[in-house]
This record gives C-alpha cells, sequence and structure tokens, in this order.
C-alpha cells in the first residue's frame, strides 16, 4: 500500500510517499511545492495543483491523507489555507484515491505520542519511524507524519 501525506499551505505545501507493507514503513520520496509569493491567489493555487498533480502521476500512490485547517484569529488567513487545503484533498480525489483527513493534534499525537509536539520533535520522530527520509524542510516532514498517522490507523483497523 502506498500513501501520500499533504501538508496544505498557500506558501509551502509539503508532500511525503510511504510504502506499508503489514506494520512496516518505507520511505519513498517527499517534498514541498512552493508557488512564488508575488503570484496572485488563483496563480498559486493553480501551481500547487500542478505540483500535486505531478506528484501523484509520478508515485501513484492508493490512498492520501491531508491535514485539517486549523483555524486561527485571522479569518482571512485561514480563509486561504483552506483554499489551498482544498487543491490538496481535490488533487487526490481527482485522481480516484480515498482522501483521509487527520486534525494537526492527532498527527502530534500519533507520531510523537503527546498531541502538542514541537517541529523539532516531529522531524526527530519522522527520522526515527523512517530513517531513510530525507526532507528539507518542516512541511515535508509534516507531509510524512501525515502519511505515517493514516498508516498507523490502517493497521489498527487490520488488527
Amino acid at each position: 500500500m502506498r500513501i501520500i501525506g499533504i501538508d496544505p499551505g498557500l506558501r509551502r505545501t509539503g508532500w511525503g510517499v510511504i510504502d506499508i507493507e503489514g506494520s512496516r514503513l518505507g520511505f519513498v520520496a517527499c517534498g514541498t511545492v512552493m508557488p512564488s509569493d508575488k503570484l496572485a491567489l488563483a496563480a498559486r493555487l493553480a501551481e500547487i495543483h500542478g505540483g500535486l498533480s505531478a506528484v501523484v502521476a509520478e508515485f501513484k500512490p492508493d490512498e492520501a491523507a491531508v491535514e485539517e485547517t486549523f483555524v486561527n484569529k485571522d479569518a482571512r488567513a485561514t480563509l486561504k489555507l483552506g483554499q489551498a487545503r482544498g487543491i490538496a484533498m481535490l488533487v487526490p480525489a481527482l485522481a480516484g484515491l480515498a482522501v483521509a483527513e487527520y486534525a494537526p493534534n492527532q498527527v502530534k499525537k500519533s507520531v510523537v505520542g503527546a498531541g502538542h509536539a514541537e517541529k523539532a520533535q516531529i522531524r526527530m520522530m519522522v527520522k526515527v519511524l523512517l530513517p531513510k527520509a530525507d526532507f528539507k524542510t518542516d512541511d515535508a516532514a509534516d507531509a510524512l507524519a501525515i502519511a505515517i498517522t493514516h498508516a498507523h490507523g490502517r493497521t489498527l483497523a487490520a488488527r
């Protein structure tokens, strides 16, 4: 089973692909789609769509997992992030994949064991769980953590 995890964002959308065989996790690839801040919102969303579409076409995942949007004090920022999240859900859905959603605290608890873990803790645990993972950004590490959360959920459901 191959899973893509996606950490949506307008500046950086992280993605991570893992394989699961039984309870074993294997790193496949990860990266970050980074549209230019100079582009209009629609053009940035189009770049996110194009980047994620290329990843899905290249790595052919079987399922997808996307992080839910957290609501912050800035309603406009939350709305814009929601638009990027819509693209992150649309791309795998158009490819015929089931798309699961996970709250940020659920991802942290699944990977680190605590729902309020710091970014450094997430990076460290992703590296422990996927020793061959080579992520350059926190967003790619977060995307791998989202994929791991989905894999853990699938493993528990299978038992």
